[in-house]
């Protein structure tokens, strides 16, 4: 009874709070109700850790998506000779293309475990890069790049396997592709690629870690076969009278050697890789492979690093003084009993420096330099040519922008970038200028008097960063030697636009 009192007298006195107007008075105007604050408009924010999707309350189970495309618009004067399609010399052309497109796949579902998918396409344009690469670019094959598990011991050691990029000899043979300081690797840091590897990746197990400011990655991996040349027994008539297994040249139907080396098809010691880096400054992520190639001024990284690779007999070649008479080989003959041959140990070797810092925190500058030395060994003379996104037609090994790519001798590489003022383009862009230059020496570059023949390439360029790495557009302009006469290089212009968006 006391409690419904209490309630009846409560809800008395709610109702009573508004009293009717006297009589013939008017009741007073409302207050005019304050406008409503403008919504401020949508800012991007930083993009962070990619879409993620977190599966436990703290975030320690996720699942990660990261997804980034890198499209050319390019004006290149071809080298010589280059054709566009079948018997269509070019000399030179404005392509398009897509240089990658990627997707990796990450899952994290405990502490210690860790699985993750890379795949995409590369180098897709009208020309080549299409399932039929040496027909032309359509329906360019989606594959795996990498297909990782990773159990991690202990704070200090990390084990993994499967299709992997931790690669040896120097941090860009490790470098994130979205993350680059210039409009793209040089690929000579790229030596091995879709020779003995599957896109700079490898098949094996590898160890990773850190011990304070030293960090480490090595790996043992299968070599995958070359399937070249395809002419393992003799036919009469066939392209083995010009060419028994890739080494050697015919006349009057003697064979001799060329003397310079070729990958060994029948390669099958492993492939052992390492990379070392100790860190003077701040420390880097390394959940994953990938190397950063410029932080835009957010950390303050001084990192010297050393590397090796090593394959056992993964190269072989035939001298000069060897000579095969054609005509005394029986259809059916194993051209690899009849045709001696030398093996040769695949050894590289890099070392290199990198730095990146703010400058002024109130404009927000930042200096980014990388610095490599390479040393190759491939065998005798051995050289290969390579073109990124190459808008030349055939088999041709010059064709297009192609340059000498690797090869046994040494290389040096460097590239300074300056991110500029945060207000020289406005207040919504930043602009980050380099210069990149490389020179190579290797000794199956030789002129008629015997001289080797250096490579030289040179690289001006700007970023344009609209949000970070996550949406830039790069302009960069190369002067790329052409070697079609090694006695008469000639340098050839190249000018690319390439836009960047990365998730």
């Amino acid at each position: 009874m006391v409690l419904t009192g209490l309630l009846l007298a409560g809800a008395g006195s709610a109702f009573g709070q508004v009293a009717p107007p006297a009589t013939g008075t008017a009741a007073p105007p409302a207050a005019l109700a304050a406008p409503p604050t403008p919504v401020a408009p949508a800012k991007s924010a930083a993009y962070g850790p990619g879409m993620k999707i977190n599966i436990s309350p703290d975030g320690s189970k996720y699942l990660r998506f990261l997804l980034w495309t890198q499209v050319y618009a390019r004006y290149n004067e071809n080298n010589t000779n280059t054709l566009r399609a079948p018997n269509e010399p070019k000399s030179s052309q404005l392509d398009f293309g897509i240089r990658r497109s990627r997707l990796v796949i990450l899952a994290q579902l405990s502490p210690r475990f860790l699985v993750y998918t890379h795949l995409g396409i590369n180098n897709q344009n009208a020309v080549s890069g299409g399932v039929s690469p040496g027909v032309d670019g359509k329906k360019p094959q989606l594959f795996i790049h990498e297909a990782v598990t990773e159990y991690k011991v202990n704070k200090y050691l990390s084990l993994g396997a499967g299709l992997h990029y931790y690669n040896g000899i120097s941090r860009m043979t490790n470098a994130s592709t979205t993350s680059i300081l210039t409009m793209d690797v040089p690929l000579t840091n790229f030596p091995t690629i879709d020779a003995i590897d599957q896109f700079a990746r490898w098949i094996g197990v590898y160890a990773k870690g850190r011990v304070g400011k030293f960090d480490y990655r090595v790996s043992m991996s299968d070599p995958f076969l070359t399937n070249l040349p395809t002419n393992p027994n003799y036919v009469v008539g066939g392209v083995q009278t010009g060419n028994p297994l890739g080494l050697g040249t015919t006349l009057a139907g003697i064979n001799t050697g060329t003397n310079a080396a070729q990958y060994n098809p029948r390669n099958d010691g492993h492939v052992y890789q390492g990379y070392f880096s100790y860190n003077f400054l701040e420390p880097e992520a390394n959940l994953l492979p990938y190397t950063q190639g410029t932080y835009l001024g957010t950390k303050r990284v001084l990192s010297i690093g050393a590397g090796f690779m090593y394959n056992q007999n993964g190269m072989y070649s035939r001298s000069s003084g060897s000579a095969v008479n054609l005509a005394n080989l029986a259809p059916g003959t194993d051209l690899y009993a009849a045709v001696p041959t030398e093996k040769h140990d695949i050894k590289l070797f890099g070392a290199d420096v990198f730095y990146d810092a703010p400058l002024d925190t109130v404009k927000h500058t930042a200096i980014t330099f990388y610095g490599v030395y390479w040393n190759y060994n491939f065998g005798p003379n051995y050289v290969r040519y390579v073109g990124a996104e190459n808008p030349g037609y055939g088999a041709v090994a010059t064709r297009g922008n192609a340059v000498p790519q690797s090869g046994t001798g040494g290389t040096v590489y460097g590239q300074l970038g300056f991110l500029m003022p945060k207000n020289t383009l406005g207040s919504r862009a930043r602009l980050q200028p380099y210069v990149a230059y490389l020179h190579s020496n290797y000794e199956g570059l030789r002129t008629s008097d015997g001289n080797i023949k250096g490579v030289n390439i040179y690289d001006i360029g700007a970023n344009v960063l609209l949000d970070g790495h996550n949406a830039k557009v790069t302009l960069n302009y190369r002067a790329r030697p052409d070697f079609t006469n090694v006695n008469d290089v000639k340098y050839r212009p190249e000018v690319t636009l390439q836009t960047q968006v990365f998730l």
